[in-house]
């Protein structure tokens, strides 16, 4: 596994669609930061949920001993951001959320995307448009087994030409109940054609 505490902050961890295991790998990032220092766990979009302490949050996956966590947009439906937004008849403040999550805190900052890359946020604005502009770095989260390859070409070259720096793909195979030798397979495959670290999640 990559040396977790080695990643640079503030950080997102992105992900290349719905149900890779973000917040998994969120949790993971942030224990490993703690035992340094304090951390700060910030998800700006979150859907699905109607209050910032759900079960369902991903906040609440995440929180532990030395990690404050913070939510900014909190939608009902588990829809896009965009399309929750329009339920409740919201418009995004995009430019506020992009203050909300560079504000400085105390400790290392880790941030979470929403869905894949190009969910939309708001009309003709995608989460990669919007992300691109807070010159953050990234962890890119994919599935173990079939279709990642595909996946996670497409979700990398779309971050590299934006000008995004990877600091790792991580392959989860626990999120698609992946053979982890099956996994390994693709995560060789995948550095044969990306310069980045790849690594499969335990």
């Amino acid at each position: 596994m990559l040396d977790l505490d080695s990643l640079p902050h503030p950080l997102w961890v992105l992900g290349t669609g719905t149900g890779v295991g973000k917040t998994h790998v969120s949790a993971r990032i942030a224990q490993a930061w703690a035992a340094h220092g304090p951390v700060t766990y910030r998800k700006p979009f979150q859907t699905g949920v109607d209050r910032a302490d759900h079960p369902d949050a991903d906040a609440t996956a995440v929180r532990g001993p030395g990690i404050a966590t913070e939510n900014h947009v909190l939608l009902k439906e588990p829809l896009s951001p965009l399309a929750a937004a329009q339920h409740e008849g919201r418009i995004l403040d995009l430019d506020a959320t992009a203050r909300w999550c560079l504000r400085p805190t105390e400790g290392r900052v880790l941030l979470e995307g929403v869905g894949g890359l190009m969910v939309p946020l708001a009309p003709r604005t995608h989460f990669l448009g919007w992300a691109t502009d807070l010159k953050v770095p990234c962890v890119l989260v994919a599935l173990g087994g079939l279709g990642t390859l595909n996946h996670t070409l497409l979700s990398a070259e779309a971050l590299m030409l934006r000008g995004w720096r990877i600091e790792a793909v991580l392959l989860n195979p626990g999120a698609d109940g992946t053979d982890p030798l099956t996994a390994e397979e693709n995560a060789r495959i995948l550095r044969g054609f990306l310069p980045i670290h790849i690594r499969v999640v335990n």
